[in-house]
């Protein structure tokens, strides 16, 4: 308890004198916003206290007219310095209603509101509410008591016996402007902070969101590279017997080949094993997730076994549409030929998302695929009218889109993804077919 009692005057010179003290926390949650809205009704107001206040001071003071306007001008200035300097304004107020009080004192009329003035309650209580908006309770209770402290030690040094409600008017009025204050105060910095965290989850779930669809395409990934080092494995071994009397160094070089290529084989499946979520049958993800019956998207212990689609399952992928009665138009331009694996399966996807999210968000639309072969590029582009109906709010949050724009850089091409004039909604993929490794790792071992 003595320590307690010694560490009052500190942490009441940091809270009300220090210039380090705790600023208003109003500055971070909206408090600049509300400044120049309320700076003109209080201006009117200290205008209306100006004038009652040098009648109050003069007549039943009895200060005279000068000390009256020197002393109510200062007060109501207090009520709108306290917009920009909560704590001087209320050190200021406070001030006047001591000096005003303990000076007219002799002169006071007897029925007159002592030692707070009808003004002074109200430009303390201002200023009071005005406190506790900005700062955080504690500071709020100080002034609280501070002031009231300040009018009882006033009472107590009287000369003559005055009959006033003044005390017990201030306490309340005083009392209620800081409640009021403080519980506005509280439900502002609760809905910030419900604010911010509403921002921090979003940024967790999209930063969670993005890290799925990468796992999801470095699952479907797997299966094609595995493709290319088991053919590479093959090849090695098969390589030996199709040369007559093969050196030895062109055998160890072989066996060196195979060996890497099952090496790297087994690498594979361990990074897929961390991959792999605790569905397998996830592997499609919401692109198949999200339309029923849409694309190469089978569940059930078959499908972490089938093979990754391509465009050779386009037919299939649109009759499925189809069959769920949503009219698509199909037009294959250029000269069609066989693409990498990568940029098979990542076009096929990508129809095969954007004809889900026409079913999802356009009902009764009709939908338009071109896929055009290019020299140097594959573009698909899927277009879809405006829905002929309300369109129903989605469960959630998909990762459409996310996962075609992953799928695209990951590629090398570019995504272009937006409204049509007529109310519709068209995604365009461009897919180079030479796509240069971007930051390669540096050659290990000898060159040679």
């Amino acid at each position: 308890m003595a320590a307690g009692l010694r560490a009052v005057p500190r942490t009441l010179r940091q809270d009300l004198l220090s210039a380090s003290g705790p600023r208003p926390q109003g500055e971070q949650q909206g408090w600049l916003l509300w400044r120049p809205a309320l700076a003109v009704p209080l201006l009117l107001l200290a205008v209306f206290l100006l004038v009652a206040g040098t009648v109050e001071y003069s007549r039943r003071f009895h200060l005279g007219m000068e000390a009256g306007v020197v002393l109510a001008g200062v007060q109501a200035g207090a009520l709108v310095a306290a917009l920009y300097r909560p704590r001087a304004a209320w050190w200021t107020t406070t001030a006047v209603t001591v000096v005003a009080a303990l000076w007219a004192e002799p002169r006071v009329d007897p029925d007159a509101l002592y030692p707070w003035s009808s003004v002074g309650v109200t430009v303390t209580s201002g200023v009071l509410l005005l406190v506790a908006l900005t700062h955080r309770p504690r500071v709020a209770v100080e002034t609280l008591a501070i002031s009231l402290g300040a009018g009882v030690l006033c009472s107590l040094l009287h000369t003559r016996p005055h009959n006033s409600p003044s005390a017990g008017l201030a306490f309340v009025c005083f009392s209620i402007a800081v409640v009021v204050g403080a519980a506005l105060r509280g439900r502002r910095v609760a809905r910030t902070q419900l604010v911010e965290q509403e921002e921090i989850t979003a940024e967790e779930r999209a930063r969670r969101t993005l890290l799925e669809e990468r796992s999801r395409i470095a699952r479907e990934l797997h299966d094609v590279v595995a493709h290319h080092m088991s053919v590479i494995s093959i090849q090695a071994q098969v390589a030996p017997h199709l040369v007559e009397n093969p050196s030895e160094e062109l055998k160890e070089n072989l066996a060196g080949i195979r060996q890497n290529a099952v090496e790297a084989l087994t690498e594979l499946r361990r990074v897929l094993g961390v991959l792999r979520s605790e569905d397998p049958a996830a592997g499609a993800g919401s692109e198949v997730s999200g339309a029923a019956g849409v694309g190469a998207g089978a569940a059930g212990p078959a499908a972490r076994h089938a093979p990754q689609p391509s465009l050779e399952r386009l037919d299939e992928l649109v009759a499925n549409v189809r069959g769920a009665g949503v009219p698509v138009i199909v037009d294959v331009v250029g000269n069609v030929r066989a693409h990498s694996p990568g940029v098979e399966l990542s076009a096929f996807r990508i129809v095969q998302e954007a004809l889900s999210n026409a079913m999802r968000h356009a009902p009764g639309a009709a939908v338009r695929v071109m896929v055009a072969h290019q020299r140097a590029e594959l573009v698909v582009r899927v277009t879809n009218t405006a829905p002929d109906r309300p369109v129903a709010p989605s469960p959630g949050a998909g990762h459409g889109l996310l996962g075609m724009r992953e799928r695209t850089a990951m590629l090398g091409g570019e995504l272009a993804a937006g409204a049509t004039a007529d109310g519709g909604y068209e995604v365009t993929a461009t897919l180079p077919l030479n796509t240069p490794v971007l930051n390669p790792s540096p050659p290990k071992g000898n060159p040679s």
